[in-house]
């Protein structure tokens, strides 16, 4: 998924290079020169079918050929990303790296179309780009890749299939599996993101070159996107297993064809953090794992805890690209921060807390605490009996969001819970790990799902989220083939949750919160649905991390300031057990100075049920996204709408764009798609 506009612009704010640390000095590395660059602002590359992509260069001056990187992304290099590519290329090609970014195919000043994520033309364009890089005068034959969200996804699907002069990678924000990792099923559920994604990506699909770049063919060029531009929700909800579909291209599926060093990095508040010690875990390369306390966005721009990146992305390109000792593989593996509370406890301050370090990851240190869940709460010994996971509440009103909204205090939810708390705690007591929820369950239908949230209770009450997990308990052996529940029949179900770092602290409480769904995160089950525990085989797993007593020097420096305070969420009924909750986000219109094109984006956002009929549910979307220059005038919009009865889900697309004001293409689509057991 793409990350915000106004993330990107602060990136262009990245401060100076701060000093070096200590490994670095220990193994006699320095900063490369300063030195001038040249900016090319559009160039040709051939693809083996005709098509040609279109590239912005920064190439570094007065050092002959020289290693090079590539951020390969559909998000308009021309004025989408300008303020990002302009400040990191500056700043790469300054001290001796050329940074290469090239407009996907289909997309931003590319030729042909782009149809779907990470299809086979994406990827195999991937290849042939980093073989022209490494042919050019100006190139030293290395070349590195990186990027964020859908960069870094491609970094890693490009760098499996390897690329001969592709030497490294750094991929941010990242996902190794398309089916439960990225912004579509969550749990084997639909994930609300599916439909908040897909909208936007239809505009990423259908947006014009600038004729500017390309030229005349412009406007052939949008049409032809226009044209192909498929109801792409109509696709992603035809495969609602983790079939071959999703399966290619998602690193899980054979985790040693990546062969070169991977640092990848991620946020406490980014969906993303789950691959970063999966990574760790099953590669067999050099690799360095980093998670900050920061969400969907670059460490560099974000607030209000950021870093000064830019030494440690030169010295992974120079131990890699250069062969230069630079100290950087002598740290520690993971690098973590550590918080002492929620965000949102803390907003728009900056979170307590401290960077930690492991040197290898798994961790050994690191061992499970089992608690049970009994009567009396969590428990350190078995408890035994029964309890009860009411149907048809509406849970999930305080964690509205996967990436874009933060969730808040999490009492109302857990007054609507199943509820499990541990004794005051008597010290402090920290986590780095995924914890695991072990269930013994039974439910009244056949699909049903089970929603798992992790809190720290406060002293004063408050219910912070810590962890959380969604299972659709028909995948609960698998994702690929589920199975329909045999309703009144026990079955024994482990819920991975999100991997989590996090202090609980002396005298909180752990709290676990469970409930047939999670909305709006998911889609609720084709029926209300009951869940019974058998609370004999019923546990928590917490990945318990023993506090260091000399903290490892954190290598990367700082940078702290304000941030913004979560605006408010709707938490209370419009009518009698009846919940909606909107995002009205009007465009704005941002002027590059330089080219003087204009861009503005706007999105709308609607999702509504009743509480105890399932298939009252609405989600609407709408985003609309503008350009303009002179004369030259554009705009597209695309919505969405998703509904369902039990049996099927009932989807309306449309698209429709505007040339100076003027409708030039509508298309809009009614489908019904049969519920695969979600």
């Amino acid at each position: 998924m793409k990350p915000s506009r106004r993330a990107v612009i602060a990136a262009a704010a990245s401060s100076g290079l701060a000093g070096l640390p200590e490994a670095a000095r220990a193994a006699g590395w320095t900063l490369p020169p300063e030195r001038g660059i040249r900016v090319i602002e559009h160039t040709w590359i051939p693809m083996r079918d005709g098509v040609r992509l279109s590239a912005r260069l920064f190439l570094p001056e007065g050092q002959g050929a020289s290693p090079a990187v590539l951020e390969y992304i559909p998000y308009r290099k021309r004025d989408g990303f300008r303020s990002h590519d302009s400040a990191w290329g500056r700043q790469m090609a300054s001290r001796g790296f050329a940074y290469v970014r090239v407009d996907v195919r289909g997309s931003g000043d590319s030729e042909g179309v782009l149809t779907d994520e990470y299809a086979e033309p994406e990827l195999a364009d991937g290849e042939a780009v980093i073989d022209w890089i490494s042919r050019q005068p100006w190139c030293s034959g290395a070349v590195g890749m990186r990027g964020l969200s859908w960069g870094g996804i491609n970094t890693l699907q490009i760098a499996a299939r390897r690329p001969r002069a592709l030497k490294v990678i750094m991929a941010l924000g990242t996902t190794d599996t398309r089916y439960g990792g990225d912004a579509h099923y969550v749990g084997g559920a639909v994930g609300h993101t599916n439909l908040q994604w897909g909208v936007l990506f239809k505009t990423v699909m259908a947006g014009p070159p600038d004729p500017a770049v390309v030229g005349e063919a412009w406007e052939a060029m949008w049409r032809q996107r226009l044209d192909s531009t498929p109801a792409i929700l109509r696709t992603w909800l035809e495969h609602q297993t983790n079939d071959a579909y999703w399966r290619r291209g998602s690193i899980d599926q054979d985790w040693s064809a990546i062969q070169v060093p991977t640092y990848v990095v991620s946020g406490w508040r980014d969906a993303y953090a789950d691959p970063v010690p999966r990574l760790l875990e099953h590669l067999t390369v050099p690799r360095k794992g980093m998670i900050g306390p920061w969400g969907h966005t670059y460490p560099w721009a974000a607030t209000p805890q950021g870093l000064d990146w830019a030494v440690e992305e030169l010295r992974w390109w120079a131990q890699w690209l250069v062969g230069e000792e630079t100290g950087i593989m002598a740290e520690p593996m993971l690098r973590v921060f550590m918080p002492y509370a929620a965000g949102e406890q803390t907003a728009p301050k900056p979170v307590p807390g401290r960077w930690i370090a492991e040197p290898v990851w798994p961790a050994p240190t690191i061992t499970a605490k089992r608690l049970h869940l009994t009567s009396k709460g969590l428990s350190p010994a078995p408890g035994a009996g029964q309890a009860s996971v009411g149907g048809g509440r509406v849970v999930g009103l305080t964690k509205p969001e996967w990436i874009d909204r933060p969730p808040m205090e999490q009492g109302l939810d857990d007054a609507r819970s199943l509820t499990f708390d541990s004794l005051p705690l008597e010290a402090d007591l920290e986590i780095l790990g995924c914890p695991v929820l072990r269930v013994r369950v039974r439910a009244d239908k056949p699909v049903a799902t089970l929603a798992v949230r992790l809190t720290e209770v406060t002293p004063e009450g408050g219910s912070w989220l810590v962890s959380w997990g969604v299972k659709n308990l028909t995948h609960r052996t698998s994702d690929a083939e589920p199975e329909q529940l045999a309703p009144g029949v026990f079955y024994d179900v482990a819920v991975p949750l999100i991997v989590a770092g996090r202090r609980f602290n002396k005298g909180s409480r752990i709290r676990v919160a469970l409930s047939e769904g999670l909305w709006p995160l998911v889609w609720p089950s084709p029926e209300t649905v009951s869940l019974d525990l058998d609370l004999a085989h019923c546990s928590l797993d917490l990945p318990v991390r023993p506090q260091e007593t000399s903290p490892a020097p954190f290598a990367v420096p700082e940078r702290q300031g304000e941030g913004e305070t979560p605006g408010p969420i709707t938490t209370q009924p419009v009518s009698p057990d009846h919940y909606r909750i909107t995002l009205d986000s009007p465009p704005v219109p941002f002027t590059w100075p330089d080219i003087g094109s204009t861009i503005s984006r706007g999105r709308w956002e609607t999702v509504e049920l009743t509480e105890g009929e399932h298939n009252s549910g609405v989600w609407r979307q709408k985003a609309l996204s503008a350009w303009s220059r002179g004369d030259w005038s554009c705009e597209v919009t695309a919505t969405v709408e998703l509904r369902s009865t039990p049996s099927a889900f009932l989807v309306s697309e449309s698209l429709s764009a505007r040339k100076s004001g003027q409708v030039v293409f509508e298309r809009s689509s009614d489908v019904r798609i049969p519920r695969r057991l979600v």
